[in-house]
């Protein structure tokens, strides 16, 4: 028998191990059938080289649970271990055999998966004692066990062990019997080794026999050794994609597309990359694509491989060329992260214009589950935009696609306003803007509909990369004002009653919760609405942009803002002026001549200031000036409250506001309960 001390540079090795090395103690697992795999892909090489001349036989990886021993095994039939193997690559923690081993074999070593030589030492978070009861594939080698107990020191002496390749014996810690359990076991092998090379065994398969489940001769096979991505594109169909994906996920729909990576230069790559469907919750999608090493799973956080925009994909990578810490728990910072990410990227947006070009009336059909990918990209890499550009879609009110150059010609002729500006026009629901739709198209203006998640910052976006265009939001204002032809048409009202009609209709606003109106009268012509509600395109963008970008939450904060838009030629604005100047004209007579007189004493009052120096002015006319400007704002109120007095018996003013607001969807409660008991009253 041989003792010694395990070559560390430290006592406290152990301890080091079990709470700093490795993110989660679960990942021994994951250590174990690492090596195991490695040590057969180890004699797979050798034979192939022809330094291996005996049977190969079976080389399943076999992992066992023993409840009352309180020991987990995972065993192989590889090449295994001498006594002076273990000495130098257990023992010696500072090298690994792995290393060692792909450096003699690198032109054709197959898969190797363990990088590192501290993964062994990952079985002591988990167990008070750890045996290695190994023999060698070489001829005449004598099998030896290597036993631990977590400290420093180590025993080893002759075992017995008729074949070759290794055991690794955990005595699992009384703090962590969960990996005694079965099902627990399970979980952590579908998890970490479903696409390992080489085929592991956990128990038998189970068949149902007189009323219960019996284990049968047939070994249980927890991983496929061959998965999707390792195979050629050529010789997969669609419905192969698919049945991977559903083994993937699930329990999620039939993904878009999919994208077979498999690249070999400057670094080495394959995975298969799906577009779910998906159509907002962009938080909720991530960490669905599975980073693998060799057919080892490795993480699902793969934001440092995959640029961001993509992982809102589901599906896998698999590369030994992405650099790990030594716990292969998470990525590095490195060079080939950054190659493989624009690989990515390139080989994404290359898919997607390959599907454009080739059937694009898939690719139209598509198009409302792959935009938040596409916009999302456009959005955060600029040479994605760049290659994006020409198979990104603009989808109208009518349900047809355009490619952002053919919707710049479908509308640059009659879309250009006076100062040679292109305006594209667009709804977010054809529902609920629908007037406002009409009106756009009954001046054969074409509207676009953007309701995505990222629609408000796509657009600030594309003012910026398009040529001299503006994008507003159709019902951002009068439709003769939101392309203008030329100068606007001359009201016939005089100020005094386009005051008094502002007056009238602002005087009977709701209050509404966090929103300000603004009443302005306009010319429109008699064909079009009486009233129209208009929201600023401007601050409503402010406001839906607040809510992806930090530093602009006072914008949310805000309320919103509308101008209620009077159509001073619409028959019925007219009726109101008439009916408010008749009622109204007897009690604003004096009113207004009392105003007339203050206003004028008031002008002569500041030319007499004027003619002086301000410490010329004594405190008398002062007071004089200020006593006169209150006496008008009086005068002016009792203005208000007679226009506001008679405008509250009038039907009309009560019932075109309701239609307004009722159009935008501000009318609720108890005044849209008054608003339909009017109605009645005015059909009767």
């Amino acid at each position: 028998m041989q003792k010694g001390n395990i070559g560390v540079t430290t006592e406290n090795i152990f301890p080091v191990i079990k709470q700093f090395l490795y993110s989660d103690h679960e990942i021994f697992l994951r250590e174990m059938i690492s090596n195991a795999v490695d040590a057969t892909q180890k004699l797979k090489t050798l034979a192939e080289r022809g330094e291996f001349k005996g049977e190969m036989g079976d080389l399943t990886v076999r992992v066992a649970i023993d409840a009352d021993k309180k020991t987990l095994t995972f065993s192989d039939r590889g090449i295994g271990m001498t006594a002076e193997e273990i000495d130098k690559y257990i023992n010696q923690i500072a090298f690994s055999g792995v290393n060692d081993f792909l450096e003699k074999y690198k032109d054709n070593a197959n898969a190797i998966i363990g990088h590192f030589g501290l993964g062994f030492y990952s079985a002591f978070m988990v167990s008070d004692k750890v045996e290695i009861v190994t023999r060698s594939y070489r001829d005449g080698a004598t099998a030896v066990r290597w036993s631990c107990d977590g400290s420093p020191t180590f025993e080893i002496d002759e075992a017995q062990k008729d074949d070759r390749g290794t055991d690794i014996i955990l005595h699992i810690a009384d703090d962590c019997k969960e990996f005694l359990e079965k099902q627990r076991i399970e979980q952590l092998l579908n998890k970490y080794c479903k696409f390992m090379a080489v085929p592991i065994a956990f128990g038998k398969k189970t068949e149902w026999k007189d009323g219960k489940q019996v284990d049968t001769e047939e070994d249980n096979i927890i991983n496929d050794s061959e998965p999707m991505w390792t195979k050629a594109p050529s010789s997969l169909t669609d419905e192969d994609y698919k049945a991977f994906y559903r083994k993937l996920y699930p329990m999620q729909d039939e993904p878009l597309f999919w994208i077979h990576l498999n690249v070999d230069y400057p670094f080495n790559l394959t995975g298969i990359l799906y577009f779910p469907r998906i159509n907002s919750n962009i938080d909720l999608q991530r960490n669905k694509i599975q980073l693998f090493c060799n057919q080892v799973f490795v993480t699902d956080q793969v934001e440092g491989v995959v640029p961001e925009f993509l992982t809102l994909l589901h599906g896998v990578i698999d590369s030994p060329d992405i650099p790990l810490n030594v716990s292969r728990s998470y990525l590095q910072s490195d060079a080939n992260v950054k190659k493989i990410s624009t690989y990515i990227t390139k080989k994404v947006a290359d898919r997607l214009s390959s599907i454009f070009k080739d059937d694009r009336k898939e690719f139209e059909e598509k198009w409302d589950g792959l935009k938040l990918f596409i916009h999302y990209g456009m959005l955060s890499k600029e040479d994605f935009y760049d290659r994006a550009k020409d198979f990104a879609l603009l989808k109208d009110t009518e349900g047809k696609y355009f490619t952002y150059d053919e919707y710049r010609t479908l509308i640059k002729d009659n879309q250009t306003d006076k100062d040679d500006t292109l305006i594209y026009l667009y709804a977010n629901n054809t529902d609920d803007q629908y007037a406002y739709i009409e009106a756009a198209k009954a001046k054969g203006y074409s509207v676009l509909l953007m309701d995505g998640d990222l629609d408000t910052p796509l657009v600030s976006m594309l003012e910026q990369k398009l040529e001299k265009c503006r994008f507003t939001r159709v019902d951002g204002d009068i439709i003769d004002r939101l392309i203008v032809k030329d100068d606007k048409r001359e009201s016939t009202l005089t100020k005094e009653q386009t005051d008094n009609l502002s007056q009238a209709f602002r005087s009977q606003l709701p209050n509404l919760n966090n929103a300000n109106f603004y009443v302005e009268v306009q010319a429109l012509g008699e064909e079009a609405q009486p009233v129209v509600i208009t929201q600023s395109e401007y601050m409503r963008r402010m406001k839906d942009i607040s809510r992806y970008q930090s530093g602009m939450a006072f914008y949310g904060q805000m309320p919103d803002s509308y101008s209620m838009v009077l159509n001073g030629d619409h028959p019925l604005i007219k009726r109101v002026i008439d009916d408010e100047t008749e009622a109204c004209a007897e009690q604003l007579k004096p009113i207004l001549a009392e105003i007339k007189g203050l206003e004028a004493r008031l002008a002569v009052l500041k030319q007499e200031k004027d003619k002086k120096k301000p410490e010329e002015v004594t405190q008398e006319e002062k007071d004089d000036m200020d006593n006169t400007q209150k006496a008008i704002s009086e005068q002016k109120d009792k203005k208000s409250q007679t226009i506001a007095e008679y405008a509250k018996g009038n039907d009309i003013i009560h019932q075109l506001i309701d239609l307004a607001l009722l159009q935008n969807g501000m009318l609720k409660g108890a005044a849209l309960a008054a608003f339909l008991r009017r109605s009645v009253e005015l059909i009767k």
